[in-house]
């Protein structure tokens, strides 16, 4: 049975490698996947999935026009999985369209993500993705300071922590850590070595 996945961690857990470790899986037995991700996220080419690890694959870009639905209905040799990246970035219609992907065309979706922005705030596409998913599933990090699970997402600007400004700034290492809660509200704690 088909169901609409949704697997979210901080900065630095793993998501993209999830997808492409499930893609190669996928694909090893002869079954076709389609990987989508954001058109906003330009780190490395637009329309690629791209790990820190160096691994990347191409992948349908997804913009606001984007249908997620009649683009797989489309689709020559039904896939046998969706996948999606930076499922953060995706709109409450687009989430929709995942579930109208399961429930009517009976195709598994996994969507990868971030939770939570750097201010602590749902992004739209996690919200709805929270909601509407079937299953739920939490990839863990630990803090960049500290062995405590990362939770939250620290957006630094020249070595100092920030805790507004645009929702979205694409960015990876150099921009964002994984952090817990602890040191996302006392980030001056690492310099005690707590």
């Amino acid at each position: 049975m088909a169901q609409l996945f949704f697997k979210y961690g901080a900065m630095n857990s793993g998501k993209t490698i999830e997808i492409l470790k499930v893609a190669h899986n996928y694909e090893e037995q002869d079954k076709p996947v389609l990987i989508f991700t954001s058109a906003i996220d330009n780190r490395d080419e637009i329309g690629y999935v791209s790990s820190r690890i160096g691994l990347r694959r191409e992948a349908v870009p997804v913009d606001e026009q984007t249908d997620l639905y009649k683009q797989v209905q489309a689709e020559q040799v039904k896939p046998y999985c969706i996948l999606i990246d930076e499922a953060q970035f995706l709109s409450k219609e687009h989430v929709l369209q995942l579930a109208r992907i399961v429930d009517e065309l009976a195709i598994p979706v996994m969507a990868f993500g971030l939770k939570n922005d750097f201010t602590n705030e749902l992004f739209e596409g996690s919200k709805y993705l929270l909601l509407y998913a079937d299953k739920i599933e939490e990839i863990k990090t630990i803090c960049w300071y500290c062995h405590k699970k990362a939770i939250m997402n620290m957006r630094i600007v020249n070595g100092k922590p920030m805790y507004a400004g645009e929702q979205i700034q694409i960015g990876g290492n150099e921009s964002y850590i994984p952090v817990c809660r602890n040191h996302y509200f006392h980030p001056e704690l690492k310099k005690e070595g707590f």
